[in-house]
């Protein structure tokens, strides 16, 4: 990330040089090195993961297009206590809010799930995760749950576009629980070759240390979903 600099840009061994959006970039053209690269200058620094609903759907809608209004534009929606036809019928209405705002919403799901509702993306408990032996064949961005280093392995090996890995500090719905620390993420993100989100006990204020420590940014239910 380089976000000031004098003079103009030029190859130093004459290669060509232009600028352009993340989202044109074309990986296909690029050495597969620098695929996770592109992944991560289109992810962005923030991804929600929206509680459950409980029974007040308009409010969580009504909080959901708060968060959006702050500048989330990665969102995942995670409500296993629903049944699927409840499941799929919130992420319709929930990606009608977040398109709305240009972001994309990831259902944590299955592959058949994702598909059934043309979901912008899936995300990947970390047990769905080691069950897998392939990338699914889904569009959109697909990322997982990892909390150590085999399960980032996994997810390196397969092809996950991101992942998310935790706790980092201790959290309110888990006190007590083990805590990789600031350290431990970094040891960790040296060894990814993928866009790694922090969680665990972070909001926004821990932006720039996750930066420090090799994170793409931070992901966050609290955090991030409090006003």
């Amino acid at each position: 990330r380089v976000d000031a600099w004098r003079g103009e840009p030029h190859g130093r061994e004459d290669q060509p040089l232009a600028w352009r959006r993340p989202e044109v970039l074309d990986p296909a053209v690029f050495p597969a090195a620098d695929v996770p690269i592109i992944n991560a200058l289109r992810l962005p620094a923030e991804y929600l993961i929206a509680p459950a609903p409980g029974g007040d759907r308009d409010g969580w809608l009504a909080r959901l297009e708060r968060a959006m209004q702050r500048g989330v534009r990665l969102v995942q929606l995670r409500a296993p206590g629903l049944a699927q036809a409840e499941l799929l019928a919130l992420y319709r209405e929930a990606q009608a809010l977040t398109r709305a705002h240009g972001a994309r919403l990831l259902l944590n799901g299955t592959p058949e799930q994702a598909q059934a509702v043309s979901a912008d993306g899936l995300h990947l408990s970390s047990m769905r995760l080691r069950a897998l032996e392939r990338r699914p064949a889904l569009a959109g961005w697909l990322g997982a749950s990892c909390h150590d280093a085999a399960e980032l392995a996994h997810a390196c090996r397969i092809g996950v576009d991101f992942a998310v890995l935790g706790p980092v500090l201790p959290t309110a719905s888990h006190p007590g629980a083990p805590t990789l620390g600031w350290s431990g993420l970094q040891a960790l993100t040296e060894q990814a070759t993928l866009p790694v989100y922090a969680l665990g006990g972070l909001r926004r204020t821990d932006l720039e240390t996750a930066w420090r420590h090799g994170a793409q940014g931070i992901a966050a239910i609290r955090g991030l979903w409090d006003d």
